[in-house]
């Protein structure tokens, strides 16, 4: 079998976790030696194929990743992959993203991930140009097969755009963020609670500051501490004085994978507040430090987390103070959920999301 990756997400991510689940999906399939596998991107931002195993056939060059850069280099690379691929003549082409137009062999099966349908379910938070929901719908159409990272992403997919159920499968993605030295910058910090990634729109930070917010004690014995995602917004500054919280107690982190691990490690509880996820990577991550979770009870999380969690209604503020409080005041309970985690985490990895997406390619061609 021969098995081809577009550019499409090499070229406009130079880190990130649709480009991070690519990339280790292509490299665990070709290191269990499965079958032939290349990725086609004349030019690309992307980091992580700097680890690619040898088995990987990486066709391209790293670029620079300046600003704009990726609408330049899809542009070019459009170019060239369709001839590239032609060439290669491979029996499974999967694509990257939802592309305009189609770089795919006219013999080859056409394969589409789709994570989520966040553009979809909140259209207000996105630009009102936005493409994406309308570009995922062509891709959709033109696929033999789409593969969901979760179920709830499955009968999303299938009430909004009326895809054949038959048409899909599911493949859990995995996790890989490793225990790394602790970085110095946390030496000395107070007790936190941790939240991890974006935070606007349905990624609910607000809801989690107002539960904050509400309990004195909490802020008295432990920091809100948010890492990645930008510096906190001037919005969001507002937001902590209108509330009456002190700047000082909600601290914003960026930084590699070496202060994320140390955050996770040294954190009292995670909170993952979102309204909706396709799959949601970061409370298995929580999980694999020994960081109890406590999440909303809504969309895949549920799915992914198992019973591992404390769940609360991220639609109520006094809900998710509720948790917060329960997991921080009952030692018995964080032990419990750490316990739980441990055991969750071992369902879901990259080897085992390379081992099912190959069944789903193998499919296609019998």
């Amino acid at each position: 079998m021969r098995i081809a990756y577009d550019d499409q997400i090499f070229a406009m991510q130079e880190y990130g976790g649709v480009s991070r689940y690519f990339f280790e999906l292509a490299d665990n399939i070709a290191k269990a030696n499965a079958a032939e596998v290349a990725i086609f991107s004349p030019l690309y931002t992307n980091s992580y194929l700097a680890a690619a195993s040898r088995q990987l056939q990486v066709r391209g060059m790293k670029m620079p990743a300046i600003r704009r850069s990726g609408r330049l280099y899809r542009t070019i690379n459009q170019m060239f992959v369709p001839s590239m691929m032609e060439r290669f003549h491979p029996d499974i082409v999967h694509q990257t993203y939802y592309s305009q137009k189609s770089k795919t062999p006219v013999d080859s099966k056409v394969v589409l991930s789709v994570f989520d349908m966040i553009h979809e379910r909140f259209p207000e938070d996105f630009a009102t140009r936005d493409r994406t929901s309308k570009e995922k719908a062509k891709a959709v159409e033109r696929a033999d097969h789409v593969i969901c990272i979760s179920e709830q992403t499955r009968a999303d997919l299938i009430e909004l755009l009326g895809v054949d159920r038959a048409k899909t499968s599911v493949v859990h993605l995995g996790f890989s963020l490793t225990k790394q030295p602790a970085d110095s910058r946390l030496a000395s910090e107070r007790p936190y609670v941790l939240y991890v990634g974006s935070r606007g729109g349905y990624k609910n930070f607000e809801s989690l500051l107002g539960a904050y917010a509400a309990n004195p004690a909490l802020q008295h014995d432990y920091d809100l501490l948010a890492f990645g995602g930008g510096s906190l917004n001037a919005r969001e500054k507002a937001l902590l004085d209108e509330l009456d919280i002190p700047r000082e107690r909600v601290r914003h982190l960026s930084g590699d994978d070496s202060v994320l691990s140390g955050l996770y490690s040294r954190a009292t509880l995670f909170v993952y507040p979102s309204r909706y996820e396709g799959f949601g990577i970061p409370p298995l991550e929580a999980m694999s430090f020994d960081c109890p979770v406590a999440c909303s009870n809504t969309s895949s999380i549920p799915e992914v987390v198992g019973d591992a969690a404390e769940f609360f209604d991220p639609d109520s503020i006094e809900s998710i103070g509720h948790a917060i409080e329960r997991v921080l005041n009952d030692r018995p309970l964080r032990q419990a959920l750490v316990a739980r985690g441990r055991e969750r985490i071992k369902l879901f990895s990259w080897e085992r999301c390379a081992e099912q997406t190959l069944d789903v390619y193998r499919s296609l061609l019998t």
